[in-house]
């Protein structure tokens, strides 16, 4: 048997996976290789490994999220009210998406609205589900060139296939009627189909008087709070405690 020309092989299928590990095999001491039954189950399993790897790593690419968040670091306390570890692990299986609920995660400046958001999103990437991240000015600046170099229907859509997308930091800025009724477009496109974490240092029930038009605002506030989970985050900054 010739072993280069078996790894030769599994390079051109594109097995990359397969490749490694029976590269790994084949360099053992002959009585410590696997049997025939073993070796197939080690080389499959090693290409499905590789091949979920390479799905999250395309999307946490595609997704563009701002803090590299995980789980595991977001800090939970009784000193930070509004979010208990039941509802951290409930919201990190993402089961969420599956249901198409939404996330409105509400405090302080500082107070790690944003990072518990990009936690979210990088577990949702990590389980497959394709997520887009924005920040409001990234969002406003990606509605004006797409409007403005004629992609904004094929815009529109990418943004509905996604499985979850993330608007950070609403709130901030005026909105015009323009960005109100994208916003509104995309919640309609995405309601009872996919999930929406928007994060805010803005009370949710600011957010009615914040959008100032009736009629949109009340539109949107539906899709948004129909069926979500609400965080409001209390206690210190944490950048304080990180200087």
């Amino acid at each position: 048997m010739n072993t280069e020309s078996t790894l030769q092989q599994l390079r051109e299928l594109k097995l990359p996976g397969m490749e490694q590990r029976y590269r790994i095999a084949c360099g053992l001491p002959v009585h410590q290789q696997p049997g025939a039954h073993e070796m197939i189950a080690l080389l499959a399993e090693a290409e499905v490994l590789q091949r979920q790897t390479a799905k999250t790593q395309m999307l946490l690419q595609r997704a563009r999220i701002r803090f590299h968040a995980l789980p595991e670091q977001i800090h939970v306390s009784p000193t930070r009210a509004g979010l208990t570890k039941e509802q951290l692990l409930q919201l990190c299986d993402c089961s969420f998406i599956e249901k198409s609920e939404n996330i409105l995660i509400t405090g302080a400046t500082g107070c790690g609205k944003s990072y518990i958001a990009c936690a979210i999103g990088r577990q949702a990437c990590s389980l497959g589900y394709r997520t887009l991240y924005f920040g409001m000015n990234r969002f406003i600046e990606a509605l004006a060139t797409a409007r403005l170099d004629g992609t904004y229907i094929k815009w529109l859509n990418q943004v509905a296939k996604a499985h979850l997308i993330i608007l950070d930091d609403f709130g901030l800025q005026p909105l015009d009627n323009n960005i109100k009724l994208t916003i509104l477009q995309i919640l309609e496109d995405r309601y009872a189909k996919a999930s929406t974490i928007i994060t805010s240092q803005l009370p949710v029930k600011n957010w009615f008087e914040y959008m100032k038009e009736p009629t949109l605002a009340d539109a949107i506030m539906d899709r948004l709070t129909a069926s979500a989970h609400r965080i409001e985050l209390e206690g210190k900054s944490l950048r304080k405690k990180e200087k």
